[in-house]
């Protein structure tokens, strides 16, 4: 925990205030089995000719491929229809630079902030954002900075929230996401004239070895989201599915 808190690799802030404020996931595609259909026999007489038998192959061939042509449009039908079921009322992005993908509410609009690498925001309620943030890293798993409790902790009081604010962890929790370790958490800020309620998550991903050294280093990603305290309830449920969605992959 010591290298964390002593590395300029950590970045200046990546909680998102009323101050500053004065768009699967990688998701695999899903597959639907095609349902079966009774296939029309053709009986073919001893007496046909050969190019009787032809023109009965050449049906049988159009036959399956028709079903074939059926199955596809019904698969992508209903891949398309269920893709767009589970993102209803969300957008994604992928930074295929960075190597991360995430869902974000419909409405929120991107603004760029000085030492924020993507930030998605409400522009009515400014509290209400998603901000995405990376540094490079020596370690090569996020397990390998401390327990979920310990890191969060540092994170939150040194990176997520100025000094002046009054912070409480609400949870910390490790969860496992195609063999890579994640950190989920919730946290409450408060502030003189308001209270976020908010969610993060952090990973390390994309190691690779570092030129002229027998070392290997990382991403540090960092995802904040959240809301006014009296908005919680009604955006709880959004805030969880957007740090939900974040995922990262190889670049």
């Amino acid at each position: 925990m010591e290298s964390l808190k002593n590395s300029p690799a950590i970045h200046s802030t990546l909680f998102l205030n009323a101050s500053s404020s004065s768009q699967m996931g990688l998701q695999s595609p899903i597959f639907f089995p095609c349902s079966r259909r009774k296939i029309t026999h053709f009986v073919i007489r001893a007496d046909q000719t050969t190019s009787s038998h032809q023109d009965v192959t050449g049906r049988r061939q159009a036959l399956a491929g028709g079903t074939l042509a059926t199955c596809i449009s019904m698969l992508s039908a209903t891949s398309t229809s269920s893709a767009a079921e589970t993102k209803k009322g969300f957008q994604a992005v992928t930074d295929k630079k960075d190597g991360y993908s995430f869902l974000y509410p419909f409405g929120w609009q991107e603004v760029v902030i000085q030492g924020q690498d993507k930030v998605f925001k409400d522009v009515i309620e400014p509290l209400e954002a998603v901000s995405v943030n990376m540094v490079e890293t020596s370690k090569q798993d996020i397990r390998d900075l401390g327990s979920p409790q310990e890191v969060v902790e540092l994170l939150i009081k040194k990176v997520l929230a100025p000094p002046t604010q009054k912070t409480k962890l609400v949870e910390a929790a490790e969860h496992d996401v195609d063999g890579k370790a994640y950190y989920t958490f919730e946290f409450i800020a408060q502030a003189p004239n308001y209270t976020r309620h908010a969610l993060g998550t952090i990973c390390i991903g994309n190691v690779k070895k570092l030129r002229l050294e027998h070392l290997f280093g990382g991403k540090f990603y960092t995802v904040t989201t959240g809301a006014n305290e009296r908005r919680w309830e009604k955006m709880k449920d959004k805030l969880h599915t957007v740090i939900d969605s974040f995922k990262i992959f190889n670049v």
